[in-house]
């Protein structure tokens, strides 16, 4: 099991639709709203790396409300 946390800007205004839209998928097991220099933290759990990097390339960048993002993982 891999887990991350995904740091997110968003484009203004559009924190928690995008936080609904991510809580809907099954990797995302725990998304906040913040505040400061991101705007939405993530917590994700995937079965291999290849799976995070999949769900990171396929669902999140490929969001236009996502402007930019910064992945840890656990270790």
């Amino acid at each position: 099991m891999v887990t991350a946390f995904i740091l997110m800007v968003t484009a203004a205004g559009k924190e928690r639709e995008v936080m609904e839209k991510l809580l809907a998928m099954p990797e995302v097991k725990e998304a906040y709203v913040v505040y400061g220099e991101y705007d939405l933290i993530v917590k994700v759990e995937t079965d291999t790396l290849k799976d995070l990097d999949q769900f990171i390339t396929e669902k999140i960048r490929r969001m236009p409300e996502i402007q930019m993002t910064s992945t840890m993982i656990a270790i």
